[in-house]
């Protein structure tokens, strides 16, 4: 696959899946938005991994704060911080107790 394909995978998904979280947002399932929310940003920093790696499979990772870093982005401490608290919302979703 050509790297403008891979990219564009990732990035297709990405849209899909953000869509799919505003709708989810609007029947008032909150935490599955926010979870979903996490996944599109996940593929666009996956998206970001396979352009700055040469076409390279992303690593089957979930945390935000190391694809970033993984993917040469230079982030400020807010952009690091917010990305830390994205990461929460696809445990709190996935895992009940996390809720608690």
């Amino acid at each position: 696959m050509k790297i403008s394909e891979h990219i564009d995978y990732w990035i297709d998904s990405a849209e899909y899946d953000l869509e799919s979280a505003f709708e989810i947002f609007k029947v008032g399932r909150y935490s599955w938005s926010l979870f979903i929310g996490h996944l599109a940003l996940e593929k666009v920093l996956k998206a970001l991994y396979v352009k700055s790696n040469n076409n390279k499979v992303p690593p089957k990772i979930h945390n935000l704060r190391k694809l970033s870093s993984l993917s040469n982005l230079t982030l400020t401490e807010d952009q690091e911080l917010f990305l830390d608290r994205i990461n929460t919302f696809q445990l709190e979703a996935r895992y009940a107790e996390a809720k608690n």
